[in-house]
């Protein structure tokens, strides 16, 4: 368990270096002058912090700014191209690295599948992807850390997955592997709460106090800002909303339990559900958009599907938003958000589903607590890699009093 820091004087430089620093990346370019006089930090200290943070790679001077009278300031700006961070997005089909900038800009990428990929051997094929790219990084002096987001219970202190039932991953100290592996620092967590402070980071949600972020796509999850404090749990495993039971007596879940909300949402479970549909001879026009080939059948396909009125995406799509809006109500009657962000593969491009859990949302939450918006998700198809470049950054410009 973290400890709460008490004060001292390198607590205070180090509150003081993370002011300017934030500083600097939210209003550059801007002088030391400007720094001191507007955030009520001494010229010493803002000088000093500033010398450390150059020195560092983190911040540039960019040459003078106008004169108010004196001499002409010497502006600063964050350094964001001379320093990376490495980020990696494993799933339920795929691994996904790019090479970052202190935006979050990616300036390379590579993406692997992996299907039929567990435990260990999926494992293996992370520290084989991670190698493979780190051989087009020759400049790893200037590598800021990896950051791996993961689907799973997931103790970001420690970096240990703890338990991921599709995955067939439990008790991965997947941190201190490859650490040990690469000699790189590493950060692990959970991809949904990644997710959801990358919303607020790169969204417009930044002060949004009280925000869920849901996605649906091989599995369901939550991530929760309450109090604008990232809820992890005891564990790791709060937001596991894909496991919370509509059905006791339902359909048995790779968990060990039964009638788990994601085995009638989730994007295999749809799947199955076209392929049931397609075997019994309905047509459709998801048949039409994979040319014939169940195989081929894509979760972009059945957005468009429903995009394009077709009756079995439809009738899918009304099948699932009562379901969906079953769980949502639980959530929002426990942490009354203020925005509520629908994501993943099904949640993000279908208008439908969003217009039909908020119907049900209306009708079914509590009546005090309706009065909320939700959105689909506005990160793009670069979510995931954006969700693990906001852990690093997270930890490099937010403050904490805890060690």
């Amino acid at each position: 368990m973290n400890k709460i820091r008490t004060g001292d004087q390198k607590l205070v430089q180090e509150l003081n270096r993370s002011i300017i620093l934030n500083v600097i990346r939210e209003k550059g370019p801007i002088s030391r002058s400007e720094i001191a006089k507007h955030y009520g930090i001494s010229a010493t200290t803002v000088a000093s912090a500033i010398q450390e943070l150059i020195r560092d790679g983190f911040v540039c001077e960019m040459g003078e700014g106008a004169s108010n009278g004196g001499r002409k300031p010497i502006m600063l700006k964050l350094a964001s191209d001379r320093l990376y961070l490495i980020g990696v997005s494993v799933s339920n089909s795929s691994i996904d690295i790019a090479r970052m900038d202190l935006e979050a800009k990616i300036s390379r990428k590579q993406s692997r599948p992996v299907q039929a990929l567990y435990g260990e051997e999926l494992v293996a094929a992370v520290l084989s992807e991670i190698e493979r790219f780190l051989q087009g990084c020759p400049d790893t002096g200037q590598c800021l850390g990896i950051s791996i987001i993961i689907p799973g219970v997931i103790d970001k202190d420690l970096g240990i997955v703890y338990f991921n039932s599709k995955l067939k991953l439990e008790q991965i100290n997947l941190k201190a592997i490859i650490e040990s592996r690469f000699n790189i620092k590493t950060w692990l967590e959970n991809d949904l709460n990644a997710t959801v402070l990358a919303q607020k980071k790169f969204g417009p949600y930044g002060k949004v106090q009280n925000l869920i972020y849901v996605s649906i796509s091989e599995g369901v999850g939550a991530g929760i800002f309450f109090h604008d404090i990232l809820l992890r749990g005891g564990n790791g495993g709060a937001g596991e909303l894909g496991h919370t039971i509509i059905d006791r007596n339902g359909i048995r879940c790779e968990c060990g339990s039964s009638g788990c909300l994601e085995n009638y949402i989730s994007w295999p479970a749809v799947y199955s559900r076209i392929i049931a549909s397609a075997t019994r001879g309905r047509k459709t026009a998801i048949m039409d958009l994979a040319e014939g080939d169940i195989a081929r059948v894509t979760p972009e396909m059945f957005n468009q599907a429903v995009k394009m009125q077709d009756p079995l995406a439809v009738d899918l799509t009304d099948e699932i938003s009562g379901y969906l809006g079953h769980g949502l109500v639980n959530l929002i009657n426990l942490f009354n958000p203020e925005i509520l962000i629908l994501g993943g593969q099904i949640g993000s491009s279908n208008p439908r589903l969003l217009e039909n859990v908020q119907k049900y949302v209306s009708s079914h939450a509590l009546p005090i607590l309706r009065d909320l918006k939700i959105c689909p998700s506005t990160l793009g198809e670069e979510a995931n890699l954006l969700a693990a470049a906001s852990i690093i950054l997270e930890d490099i410009f937010h403050f904490s009093l805890a060690n």
